[in-house]
């Protein structure tokens, strides 16, 4: 898969690396601001509870 991202990026090997770097950033970028945000309250793990029965 990412032999066949790096193929089809235009330019020289220098101007590819800037485009991956990019593409990398922004999908960082969409994972944190919006997939993760949108599903930690549909996780479990924030459902903690502590009794001291």
């Amino acid at each position: 898969m990412y032999g066949w991202i790096w193929r089809h990026l235009p330019g020289p090997w220098a101007a590819k690396l800037v485009v991956a770097l990019v593409l990398v950033a922004g999908v960082v970028a969409l994972l944190m601001f919006v997939v993760f945000p949108w599903a930690d309250p549909l996780l479990p793990f924030n459902h903690v509870s502590v009794n001291g029965d």
